[in-house]
Order: C-alpha cells, then structure tokens, then sequence
C-alpha cells in the first residue's frame, strides 16, 4: 500500500513538472536598439607633408597629440544597420572612401548606403591620397609617404568597421542640441571683390547637436557631436600634427567621461572660421568650449530615438563651368603657381581623356533615425546656406546637416556665393584639381534631392 502511494506521488510530481515546462512563455523581451563603438589610432608614423594649407613648404614635425578615426555602429529593433565613421582628417577623397565602403561591404555585408564616411576638416593633419592634388608639389620620395600612409588607413577604416560592429550591444540612444559661439563667418566684402576675414553680420550656425549613447543601465558610453565650423584655428605656420578645436574637444569629452568614445562630424561650416584663431592655446580654448555646450547637453534630459532606422545614399550631377582648351594653355603662363599647376593638369587631362566632363557626380546621403531624428550627409566643403535652408524647409523634424561626407573635393557654394564671388565660390577649386566653378542650379539641385530623399527616409 505504501509503494503504491509512493508510486502514485512521484507521479504526480512527474505531470507538475512537465505541466510546468509546457506551460506557454511570458510576455517576450521588447527588442532595443544596439550601438557599438571602437576607435583607432591614424597618427602617421614618418614625417608627412601636411594638408590644407598651401603656403607650407616642409612635411610634418612631431604632433600635439593623436590622430583618431572612431567608428559609431548602430542596429535599430529589427536589425537595421548603420556605421558612421569618423576622421581626424582634411578630407578623405572619393576614391579613398569608395575603397573603404568596398572592403567594408565585401568583408562585412554593410551596404555602401549603410556607410558614412567623414572628416573633421583639421589643417594640422597628413595629406591624403587624391585630394587636393594640385595643392601641392611633392618630389617621389613625399608621394611615397602619402601613398603608404593613406593604403593603411583604408585597411584601419575597414578593420574599425568591424570592430563597431562587433561591439553591437542593447543601448539606449537619444538627442540634443546645444550651442557655441566662436565660429565666425569668414567672408569679408572689400574693394577688389570678397576675402577672408571676420564677419560678424554674415551667417553662421552656432548649433551644437549631439548623439548621446548609453548601455541599457544609463551608463554613457559614447556620444556623437556636430559643429559648423573651419576646423581652422592654427593655420599654415604650424607644423605639428593635430585635431585642432575638434580633436581637443574630443579629448575633453573623453577626459571628462571616462570609458566614453567622443566622435566630431563637420556640419556645413565652409564659410565659417573660428575667432580668435592663430595659437595652440586658442585651439585647446575653443576645443574645451565646445566640449562644454556638448557636456550641457548631455546634463539635461534628451530626446530618445525610438522607431526604426532608415538610409539612402543616392547621386546627383552637379553642372560645372569648363574653361576652354585655350584659356588653360594662357593660364600656363599665369603669375599664381597653383593656377599654372592646375591649368596644366586639366591640359593633361584633355590630352588623356579628349574632354573633361562638365559635371561631378556628387553623392548624398540621408537617413532617418527613430521617428524625429534626420542626418542629410553632404559631400565637399558646404556653406552655412544649405543648412539655413534644410532647417527652413524641412519642417517637423530634428535636422542634423553634415558636411564633408563621403568625398570631399570641392567647396560646395550657395546661389548667394556664386554670385558674390571669392574663394569659396571661384578661387578654391583650383586646389582640388576641379576644371571650373559651379554653375547657379547647383543648390536648387542639391536641396531638391535632399527633400525628396528625407521624404523617403521620413515616411512610417
């Protein structure tokens, strides 16, 4: 009797726990979102001719500090991916980043529109290879160094990809704006047409916006800033290798939040410089007061991303103005150097190709973050007009603008620059080996397919 009472209690404890495991599961996991972050030394290790200024004469000594390219990877809730990347850098030239986003996409699977390549525009960093090529007059053994440097930098800009993505983990993500007020804008009417100077009545965006990222517990992790300014504060008579303002504010960020990745894209600061500028103490200053808008924003609550993620990335041709085959031959004998340089450039290009094209195919970038977060990405050196414009025109969400994006080759003007003339408009192309200015549909051209792209990218 004792056995059979035994017996019958194992099996009834046997039908609870199998009861028990076929019971149906609770609510599931709400998925999240997930970021991931990583970051590479790109300081060169010889002494290199450095970018941005054409009055320098000898390569690199020493640094300030390290150069940096940072990766931030993000996955919205249905696996959704996107990688920006950015860079202690002048500018990174097409076919440098068109063989970055190839290893990338064959490596790893990441679309070519899922990745957006920028630079800081610093003019304390090395010479990249193809951009600027009629800036400057390197001998064999100056190329050479260029060449290497910038054939590891592609092969660490694909290893950094990978590196985000594998950090993939559950974050939360939100935004904000700030602001900082020592860009100034730089275009100066005067007698004999527009220079380079202090403006303090032209436009200028002083709006600092920010990408914060924490781990599911509110730990910051990273964040993500923007600014529309030169990266310009030393100018051509340093030679010492630098982030300038940019590079010290992600520093300052970096010290200020330990185990935090600061990362700085470019906003559309072309026609804007920083003020007071000359001095490595007005670079850290302007550095620490940018770092200090963005601290103040991370202080208050932000917006949080929510929804899913969007991008595209499409192309454009935008109209140039060629000079004839004669005009280059007589600025072959022009007093300017660079536009001898350049003239006899386009000269070999006719003589190698027949014609040079009177467009430049020129990429955009557009994407949707949650449901109010929107980042039009521009290639080239753009003026504060088009970020006027996108904010005016793109009503109803939070506009991120990034310049200097994907390739930069070229100053980007605004119908208003055209026609004022000066180097953004007319004088600087000379230096990126562009045959001639750009034609007036130019901006029509450009904020038409950013509208129609952002209505893509904002549509539930």
């Amino acid at each position: 009797m004792i056995k059979k009472i035994r017996s019958s209690f194992v099996l009834v404890l046997c039908l609870i726990f199998v009861r028990l495991d076929a019971a149906p599961a609770g609510p599931k996991t709400l998925k999240t979102w997930k970021a991931g972050l990583a970051k590479v030394v790109i300081t060169p290790e010889k002494s290199i001719w450095m970018s941005g200024y054409a009055s320098r004469n000898k390569p690199s000594e020493g640094k300030v500090h390290d150069l940096y390219a940072k990766a931030l990877a993000l996955e919205d809730p249905a696996g959704g991916r996107m990688v920006v990347v950015t860079t202690d850098l002048v500018g990174l030239s097409r076919t440098v980043a068109e063989e970055v986003a190839l290893g990338v996409k064959k490596n790893l699977g990441l679309a070519r529109e899922r990745l957006l390549l920028t630079s800081s525009h610093t003019h304390t960093g090395p010479v990249i290879r193809d951009s600027l090529i009629t800036m400057y007059d390197l001998n064999p053994e100056q190329a050479a160094v260029v060449k290497q440097y910038s054939d590891k930098l592609v092969e660490q800009l694909i290893e950094l990809v990978g590196r985000a993505l594998e950090d993939l983990s559950p974050a939360q993500i939100s935004y904000g704006t700030g602001q900082a007020d020592f860009a100034i804008n730089r275009r100066v009417a005067s007698p004999t047409g527009f220079r380079i100077g202090v403006n303090g009545e032209g436009p200028v965006d002083h709006s600092v916006p920010v990408l914060r990222i924490d781990d599911r517990r509110g730990n910051l992790r990273g964040v993500l800033m923007g600014y529309a300014c030169h990266n310009t504060t030393l100018t051509g008579e340093f030679y010492q290798l630098s982030g300038d303002y940019a590079g010290f504010a992600q520093y300052a960020l970096e010290e200020r939040y330990p185990g935090a990745i600061a990362l700085f894209v470019m906003g559309c600061g072309a026609d804007a410089n920083p003020n007071p500028r000359s001095t490595l103490e007005l670079a850290e200053r302007h550095g620490k007061a940018l770092a200090e808008a963005v601290s103040q924003v991370l202080s208050k609550p932000l917006q949080p991303v929510q929804g899913g993620l969007k991008t595209r990335l499409e192309y454009i041709k935008l109209p140039l103005v060629v000079p004839s085959r004669e005009e280059f031959q007589t600025r072959t004998q022009d007093k300017d150097i660079y536009r001898q340089r350049h003239a006899r450039y386009m000269l070999q290009l006719l003589d190698k190709q027949g014609k040079i094209p009177a467009f430049y195919t020129y990429p955009i970038q557009v994407s949707q973050l949650g449901k109010g977060l929107t980042l039009v990405a521009l290639a080239g050196e753009v003026v504060v007009d088009y970020a006027i414009r996108f904010r005016k025109e793109l009503e109803g969400k939070t506009l991120w603008p990034i310049g200097y994006a994907n390739d930069v080759f070229a100053y980007i003007p605004s119908v208003r620059i055209l026609k004022e003339g000066g180097y953004e408009a007319l004088g600087s192309g000379i230096y990126y080996g562009i045959p001639g200015p750009f034609a007036e549909p130019v901006e029509e051209l450009i904020v038409g397919k950013v509208k129609e792209m952002a209505s893509k990218v904002q549509k539930p």
